[in-house]
C-alpha cells in the first residue's frame, strides 16, 4: 500500500537487461542527481578510487529502499525487539513517557465530601445563625451542624456532617442580628463535591499505553501516586565522524564547523530519547569499531561516512562487527545514503549522511520511527496540506522540503539543499514531495517537527 502523500513507485529496474539508450538515460539521471545533491549527498567529499562507477551508482539507486518502506522497516525492526522492562519513576521524571501499567485509583476522589465554593455550609432552611469559627481546607473534620446553623467554609474544606448545601459568598447576606439569608433559591447538595464523585478506590483511571502529559501527572498525584510504571526512554549515543570538523570558531584551512554535534542530541531528546553520550571519532575506523562494540545504547547514531569514499568507514565496520543491514540507502533526497543496521539483539545503528539537512532527513526517516516504537508512542496521524507554490520533485526519489504553515497552506522554503540548515531552522514541518514533484495547490503529506507541534515531547535538557 502506498503511504499518504506519496505516489506508487515503479518496480526496480534490472540494469542487466537495459539497452544502450536506457543505460545512457540512467547515466544522465545519475549526473543530474550528482549536480542537484552533491557527491553522494553526504559530506561533500569526492568519491574515492573504489567508489562505484556512475552507472553502477544509478543501479544502486534503484535497489535502495523506498522512503515509505524505510520508515516501516525502522518501526518494525524496533517492534520485533522491543521487549523492554518497565521502570518505576517519580512523577517529576515521567513527562512524555508511556504508562506500562494501568493507573488505578488508590483512593476515592475526592476522598471526603468537600466544598466546591467559598461561602457557608448551611443546615436546614434559612435564615441561619452563623458560627464564629470558620472551616478551612486542610483541617480536621469540623463539628456537625444543626438545623438553622451555618459556618463559613473555604473551597476544598471538609463538609461538616448534616450539611444541607453550600451557599456561595455572593448569594448570601447577613442582617443586623447577624443571621444569614440567601438571595436566591438553594438546592439540597448544592456546591458540595461528594466523596467518590470522580472515582472510587480501585477504578481504572487510565490504561496501559497512555502518554504521560501534565494532566496525567496531576491525576496521578491526586489519586495518591508518588511514582508511576512507564516504558523507559530509549538510550541513544551519537558518534560524530570526520577529521574536517571544528568544534569552535570560524571555518578555516579546509576545516568546517560541526553542525551535527550540537544539533543531534537536542533533536534526539525532542524525539523522546535519553542521550547517554556524544563522542567525536574522526575518520578512524578502529575507533569507530570500538565505539560501536562497546556501546550499551539502544540506538547508535553516526554522522557521515555512509557513502563509498576513502574514509567512509561505516559499512566496513558494520560488516566486521557482524551487523545485520536492514536499510542500505533510501530513495529520498536529501539523505539518500542513510542506513539502518541491527548491531546487537537489542541495539540498532542509524547511519546519517554528513550534510546537515540530509542528516535531518535520516533522523525523521529512520531514527524517529525506531525511537517512537521503542518508547511505545503511537504513530502520528498523517495529514496533508496544499502547497502554496509548486515543489520540484526528483525524477525517481521522494523529496523532503522544509515548509512553514500559513493558515490552511504550507509554504516551501528555498534554502533546502543537503548542506543547508537555514530552511529547516525556520520550518514548521517537512513536506513529502513524491517523485515528479507537486503542483501549486496540490496537497502534500507533512511531517511535523517535534518542537513545532507544542507537544510535551519537546525536551532539550
Amino acid at each position: 500500500m502506498t503511504a499518504p502523500g506519496t505516489r506508487a513507485e515503479a518496480p526496480a529496474e534490472d540494469t542487466d537487461d537495459l539497452d544502450v539508450e536506457e543505460a545512457l538515460a540512467l547515466v544522465r539521471d545519475a549526473r543530474r542527481e550528482s549536480r542537484e545533491d552533491g557527491p553522494d549527498d553526504d559530506t561533500g567529499r569526492a568519491p574515492g578510487p573504489d567508489a562505484p562507477a556512475l552507472g553502477e551508482r544509478s543501479a544502486e539507486r534503484h535497489r535502495a529502499t523506498s522512503w515509505p518502506r524505510a520508515r516501516e522497516t525502522a518501526a518494525r525492526a524496533a517492534r520485533s525487539r522491543a521487549r523492554r522492562t518497565p521502570v518505576s519513576v517519580p512523577l517529576g521524571d515521567a513527562l512524555g513517557l508511556v504508562l506500562a501499567a494501568p493507573l488505578d485509583a488508590l483512593t476515592d476522589l475526592p476522598s471526603f465530601d468537600t466544598s466546591a465554593m467559598d461561602g457557608w455550609a448551611v443546615a436546614g432552611p434559612g435564615p441561619w445563625q452563623v458560627r464564629e469559627e470558620g472551616v478551612l481546607a486542610g483541617h480536621a473534620q469540623p463539628e456537625p451542624l444543626t438545623d438553622g446553623e451555618a459556618v463559613r467554609i473555604a473551597t476544598g474544606a471538609r463538609i461538616p456532617a448534616d450539611t444541607t448545601a453550600v451557599l456561595r459568598s455572593e448569594h448570601g447576606r447577613t442582617d443586623a442580628q447577624g443571621r444569614l439569608h440567601t438571595t436566591r433559591e438553594i438546592l439540597h447538595g448544592q456546591d458540595i463535591r461528594p466523596r467518590g464523585q470522580e472515582c472510587r478506590s480501585g477504578d481504572q483511571l487510565l490504561p496501559v499505553g497512555t502518554l504521560v502529559t501534565p494532566a496525567v501527572l496531576g491525576l496521578a498525584a491526586a489519586a495518591g501516586y508518588d511514582t508511576v510504571s512507564v516504558v523507559p526512554r530509549p538510550r541513544a549515543e551519537v558518534l560524530v565522524l570526520g577529521d574536517e570538523l571544528l568544534t569552535e570558531g570560524l571555518p578555516h584551512d579546509g576545516l568546517i564547523r560541526d553542525a551535527l554535534g550540537p544539533m543531534l542530541p537536542s533533536w534526539l531528546r525532542a524525539l523522546g530519547a535519553e542521550v547517554v553520550a556524544v563522542r567525536r571519532i574522526g575518520d578512524d575506523a578502529k575507533a569507530l569499531q570500538r565505539a560501536v562494540t562497546r556501546s550499551e545504547a539502544d540506538l547508535i547514531v553516526t554522522t557521515g561516512g555512509t557513502a563509498s569514499g576513502p574514509v567512509d568507514h561505516v559499512h566496513p565496520v558494520l560488516e566486521r562487527v557482524g551487523a545485520e543491514l536492514l536499510v542500505d540507502g533510501v530513495r529520498v533526497r536529501p539523505g539518500h545514503p542513510m542506513l539502518l543496521a541491527r548491531t546487537k539483539d537489542h541495539q540498532h545503528l542509524v547511519g546519517l549522511p554528513g550534510n546537515p539537512l540530509a542528516a535531518v532527513s535520516g533522523l525523521l526517516t529512520l531514527a524517529e520511527p525506531l525511537l517512537r516504537t521503542l518508547a511505545a508512542h503511537p504513530a502520528p496521524e498523517p495529514y496533508s496540506l496544499p502547497l502554496r507554490e509548486a515543489a520540484q520533485g526528483h525524477p525517481h526519489d521522494t523529496r523532503l522540503i522544509p515548509v512553514v504553515l500559513r493558515g490552511d497552506h504550507a509554504v516551501p522554503l528555498h534554502y533546502n539543499g543537503p548542506a543547508m540548515l537555514r530552511g529547516i531552522a525556520a520550518a514548521d514541518a517537512l513536506a513529502v514531495v513524491p517523485p515528479g514533484g507537486t503542483r501549486q495547490g496540490e496537497e502534500a503529506e507533512l511531517l511535523d517537527l517535534p518542537w513545532a507541534t507544542a507537544g510535551i515531547g519537546v525536551c532539550f535538557t
